[in-house]
């Protein structure tokens, strides 16, 4: 063997291999400009009256109609003693009673809700769908069909023109009770309850022990709505009430505007009322929000 013939042979030599071509580059993501826009409008028509109220709040009688809509005046701290001074502090009740009404209605108006709720949700009896859909047939009837026939009810029993005739037609709150149910139907898991039951627990202890702190945060939305309902009612106490002293400040602040036709002057104490008026629900609004869970659906247990 010679050799030439026992030399390796070499491969041939690898041709060098092609570089990837550069990839084209993206075109720049377009922003969705109509839902964008259509936003921007709804934020605009929300927030435009609440910054003229902040504006327009500022400013003395003369300056509110001879300045600019947008243009800050000088009368805030005037316009405040004014507000406190109108009939030795009457403004001052008016948001009293609103406190009253929307604090202690939610309250009650929660606690119904609260048991009417788990109850639908948890328990088995002849009925129940009936009654559902009769909650949900209050969800959607409008409140101002039922405020003449609740007049007449409560003027039957002579409690009319007082502060129970405005708390007790909010305890009951359909919207509420639907809430709860669909709530506590997702957040109280059947074998936390059976649990509780096993080992002994009454029914009582189940709900108040196990099943109320599963459907709290639940339970805050529903007092947050009807606290912010009652606040803002306006046709209920308008027919209940007649004595100006029991008046929530809705009914007072049109009041106020009504004598404003006749006394232009009073126009500013109506502004700087209708913007302390604001101030209780967006303090509300911030103390609450911990209490909510973003997931609606988890519970206690894992299937």
């Amino acid at each position: 063997m010679t050799a030439a013939s026992t030399a390796p042979t070499t491969a041939p030599a690898a041709t060098p291999a092609s570089a990837p071509a550069p990839a084209p580059p993206r075109a720049p993501r377009r922003t969705a400009l109509l839902p964008t826009a259509a936003l921007l409008l709804g934020a605009l028509y929300c927030l435009l009256p609440v910054a003229w109220v902040v504006v327009a709040s500022t400013k003395s009688g003369r300056e509110l109609f001879s300045t600019f809509t947008f243009l800050p005046g000088t009368g805030f701290a005037e316009n405040l003693a004014d507000l406190t001074a109108y009939r030795d502090g009457v403004y001052w009740q008016w948001m009293a009673n609103s406190a009253l009404y929307a604090g202690l209605g939610a309250l009650l108006s929660t606690a119904v809700s609260a048991l009417a709720g788990y109850a639908l949700a948890v328990y088995r009896f002849r009925g129940r769908e009936a009654v559902f859909n009769v909650l949900l047939t209050g969800v959607l009837m409008p409140p101002v069909i039922l405020a003449v026939p609740q007049y007449l009810l409560l003027a039957e029993v002579n409690l009319t023109d007082t502060h129970l005739s405005v708390l007790l037609p909010s305890i009951l709150s359909p919207y509420g009770v639907y809430l709860a149910r669909i709530y506590a139907s997702a957040a109280v898991p059947a074998d936390v309850v059976e649990a509780g039951r096993t080992d002994g627990s009454g029914e009582w202890r189940i709900f108040r022990s196990l099943a109320l702190p599963m459907m709290l945060p639940g339970l805050v939305t529903v007092f947050l709505f009807q606290f912010v309902a009652i606040w803002n009612n306006f046709l209920l106490p308008y027919i209940m009430l007649g004595d100006d002293e029991k008046f929530p400040v809705t009914l007072g602040l049109f009041t106020l505007l009504q004598q404003g036709s006749a006394t232009p002057a009073l126009y500013t104490l109506v502004i700087a009322g209708a913007l302390l008026a604001v101030l209780p629900l967006i303090a509300l609004f911030l103390v609450v929000q911990r209490f909510w869970s973003l997931d609606l659906l988890s519970g206690a247990v894992k299937s």
